[in-house]
C-alpha cells in the first residue's frame, strides 16, 4: 500500500489521494500498531512500516505548502522509528527534516540534523545509502556559508553513490527512487547555494536524465528538477535555453497538482515577462502554456 501511495504521489502530485492516505494511517495503520505480533521482529517491522506512511503524509503536507503539519507528521515518523529501535531508519526521518528546514528558508538547525542523521549511518549503510546523507550535509553546509565544507562533502557524496548499486538501498529509501537521480539533484541545489550556477545546471540535469520520462512516474520531481535546471541556465544568461528546459518541464506537469509546482510555474512565469521584453521569441508562446497550466491545475 506504501508503494503504490508513493508511485501515485510522485505521478500525480502531492494533492492526489491526500485524504486517502491519512485516512488509511489512522485507521489500517493506527490499528495494526496496537495489534498483537507472533514475535518482537513483527513488531518492530509493523512500526517501521507505520513510520513510512507518515512520512508520506509529511511528504503530502510539505508539497501542500503546509510545513508546520509536516513537521508534525515527520516527528510520528521518528517517534516509530525510535519505538522499533531502527537508529537507521531514523536517520532518514532526520533527514529529511533537515531539507525542510533548508526548502522553507529555516536553516537554523538543518546542519545539526543533516550531521546527525550522517552520523548515524556513517559505515553502517551501503555507499549509495550514505551517499543520500552524506549530500544532504553538503547542502547544509553551503546554506550555512561553509563553502570549503560543503565542496568536500559533496566529493565525498558523489564517490559514495558511483561506488553503491540501487538494489542496496533499503525499502524506505528505495521507494523514492535513483540514488544517483537524488544526489545529482541535491548536489545542483548545493551549487545553487554556492552560487555556482554553472556546476548547478549541470547536475539537474544529470538528475533530470537519470528519472524516467515515460509517463509512469517521477513526473512532478523531474517536473521540478527542470524547472531549477532553467532557472541556473536563466542565472547565466542563457535565455532561450532556459525556455527550452522549461517548456520540458511544462509537457510534465499535465494532471499534476502541487502546491510546490504551482510556485515554481508562477517563478517562470514571472521571469518569462522580463524574456518576452528582451525579444526571446519562445517566451510568449510558453507563457500562455503556463498560465493554462495554472487555470487547470493550479
Amino acid at each position: 500500500m506504501t508503494e503504490m501511495f508513493t508511485r501515485i504521489d510522485e505521478r500525480h502530485g502531492g494533492q492526489h489521494g491526500r485524504t486517502a492516505v491519512v485516512q488509511y494511517l489512522r485507521t489500517d495503520v493506527a490499528d495494526l500498531c496496537q495489534s498483537r505480533f507472533g514475535s518482537e521482529a513483527e513488531h518492530r517491522e509493523a512500526l517501521g512500516l507505520a513510520a513510512s506512511v507518515a512520512y508520506l503524509c509529511g511528504w503530502k503536507a510539505y508539497d501542500a505548502d503546509e510545513h508546520g503539519l509536516a513537521q508534525r507528521y515527520y516527528l510520528q515518523a521518528l517517534a516509530l522509528t525510535r519505538e522499533a529501535g531502527d537508529y537507521i531508519h531514523e536517520a532518514w526521518i532526520l533527514r529529511i527534516m533537515a531539507h525542510n528546514g533548508m526548502d522553507i528558508r529555516r536553516p537554523e538547525n538543518t546542519l545539526r540534523l543533516a550531521e546527525s542523521a550522517l552520523d548515524r549511518v556513517r559505515g553502517r549503510v551501503s555507499p549509495s545509502t550514505e551517499a543520500l546523507f552524506a549530500v544532504t550535509r553538503a547542502r547544509a553546509l553551503a546554506v550555512n556559508r561553509r563553502r570549503k565544507e560543503a565542496a568536500t562533502q559533496i566529493r565525498e557524496a558523489q564517490d559514495l553513490v558511483l561506488r553503491g548499486e540501487q538494489s542496496d538501498l533499503p525499502y524506505w529509501a528505495a521507494l523514492w527512487g535513483s540514488a544517483r537521480a537524488t544526489v545529482s539533484s541535491h548536489t545542483g541545489k548545493t551549487f545553487h547555494e554556492l552560487g555556482d550556477h554553472r556546476n548547478a545546471e549541470r547536475h539537474y540535469e544529470t538528475s533530470a536524465r537519470s528519472r524516467p520520462r515515460d509517463g509512469n512516474g517521477y513526473q512532478r520531481i523531474t517536473a521540478l528538477t527542470l524547472a531549477a535546471q532553467g532557472r541556473e541556465q536563466a542565472a547565466q544568461g542563457h535565455l532561450e535555453a532556459a525556455c527550452a528546459t522549461w517548456g520540458q518541464s511544462l509537457n510534465l506537469l499535465g494532471g499534476v497538482r502541487s502546491a510546490r509546482v504551482a510556485k515554481q510555474v508562477s517563478g517562470i512565469r514571472r521571469q518569462l515577462g522580463v524574456f518576452d521584453k528582451r525579444g526571446v521569441r519562445a517566451a510568449a508562446d510558453l507563457d500562455e502554456r503556463a498560465r493554462d497550466w495554472q487555470l487547470a491545475y493550479a
